[in-house]
């Protein structure tokens, strides 16, 4: 038995809410940014950030999925030809929801949804404490196991027998 789905209702019908999910995406698409409600756009992120990937990877059969969700060949257009390589480098993470105030009507939450556009900066690479040249000629300690390998560390070690 199909079951609705979990979270908020964007509608009232399964097919309702396919629709308010489908044109949320095309406008996005075509503006770059959406003012909408927290509801909604927590609803439509995962299924941009699916849509992206898919133009990211590219081909037929990617681009006739995005076209079921979509049922707009000009948003899938610019979606595979102009969004995609603007996502190249990026590995997900393209969209961004920012909480606006409060409607005024009828004080529903409100926030913008929107595409991180900006380049990624590469993350610095920590570099690792290197031992310091002091540390290196200061005399071992006879129980390390760097000294026990060492062939003065073994005639010692006869000579104590």
């Amino acid at each position: 038995m199909p079951r609705p789905a979990k979270g908020p209702r964007l509608g009232g019908s399964p097919a309702h809410e396919r629709l308010i999910i489908a044109n949320m995406c095309k406008a996005l698409i075509e503006n770059e940014a959406v003012v909408t409600t927290e509801a909604k756009a927590k609803r439509v992120r995962p299924h941009m950030e699916k849509l992206i990937t898919k133009a990211k990877k590219g081909g037929t059969h990617n681009r006739r999925l995005a076209l079921k969700v979509l049922r707009d060949r000009e948003a899938a257009y610019i979606l595979f030809e102009e969004l995609a390589p603007k996502f190249a480098d990026r590995d997900g993470g393209y969209t961004r929801i920012v909480k606006l105030p409060n409607r005024k009507g009828d004080n529903a939450p409100m926030a913008e949804l929107s595409l991180v556009l900006e380049p990624v900066s590469p993350k610095k690479k920590v570099a690792k404490k290197v031992e310091s040249p002091e540390s290196a000629d200061s005399p071992e300690s006879a129980d390390s196991p760097e000294s026990a390998d060492s062939p003065e560390s073994a005639e010692s070690a006869e000579s104590a027998e």
